[in-house]
């Protein structure tokens, strides 16, 4: 049985519990459900902080997780990233009152506060700079207004939290995050973690791509197929129409547009595209 641990709360957790169904696993009803046995699926999901899920990943407590990269690194428990999920994506950085600081090396001998002390620490120590971190697990922004710190380090996912406390970012950022598939540091796949990885992948594949499906004359096949490369091949297969094929090809969802109006613009007909559920490369 493969046991994994997933967001109870947060950013992180609808959206990990949306991919995980849509990856044909069975999640909770109630959000007051610590746990969910998948017998079909032979996986048993537990529901903790996402603060902690590293820590119990690295421990060997449970075989692999959701969490973001920002709190994977602060843990410093020894899991490595499996697979980047695409969502909950943010940037972590420092920020001060509007005007007060221009760079990171102004922080030295100032106090910044933050929920991520491992993960601050670590960057000062690698630019050598002399500061004092101040854990806090809540309400950063206040932190500056009540007299606690003179810069914050925090996730920033819009910035409009930090802008309605009258701070601005400085800086490079710390790092980017986004949600990850995480599993121990070291620890050889299993059979049921690479099924896992593999639906997941499969899930991010769907999201980003279509089905574009046309019309086209064989002589102007050549050109139609530079526009739809497919991911390996398209496939082409004879229309009862003489002289006509029907060509089918995965495309970039983003794309999508420009490649219809560029296939039109080639010849093609009856240009269609579908969703794609699920996929496997």
């Amino acid at each position: 049985m493969l046991r994994v641990a997933v967001p109870n709360k947060g950013s992180l957790s609808e959206a990990a519990t949306q991919m995980l169904k849509e990856s044909g696993y069975l999640q909770r009803r109630d959000s007051r459900e610590l746990r969910i046995l998948d017998e079909e699926n032979e996986v048993e999901f537990f529901y903790l902080r996402p603060r902690d899920i590293a820590v119990y990943v690295g421990k060997g407590t449970l075989d692999a997780g959701i969490t973001g990269r920002d709190l994977l690194v602060d843990s410093e428990a020894p899991a490595v990233e499996e697979l980047g999920l695409d969502f909950a994506r943010s940037t972590f950085r420092f920020a001060g009152p509007a005007g007060e600081f221009t760079s990171v090396e102004e922080l030295e001998g100032k106090r910044i506060a933050t929920s991520y002390s491992h993960l601050v620490r670590n960057y000062l120590a690698e630019k050598g700079i002399s500061a004092e971190v101040v854990r806090l697990d809540g309400a950063i922004e206040s932190s500056i207004r009540l007299g606690v710190a003179d810069a914050i380090a925090d996730v920033v996912e819009t910035g409009n939290t930090m802008r309605a406390a009258g701070l601005e970012p400085f800086g490079e950022p710390l790092m980017s995050s986004e949600a990850l598939l995480i599993k121990r540091d070291g620890v050889a796949e299993t059979e049921k973690l690479d099924r896992l990885r593999r639906r997941l992948q499969g899930i991010l594949i769907a999201r980003q791509y279509v089905l574009v499906d046309y019309d086209i004359a064989e002589e102007l096949l050549p050109k139609a197929t530079e526009v739809t490369p497919g991911l390996e091949a398209p496939t082409v297969s004879p229309l009862g129409r003489e002289g006509w094929v029907a060509v089918r090809s995965m495309v970039q969802r983003k794309n999508v547009n420009k490649v219809m109006d560029d296939l039109y613009e080639v010849g093609a007909r009856a240009v269609l595209v579908s969703p794609i559920q699920a996929a496997r490369l």
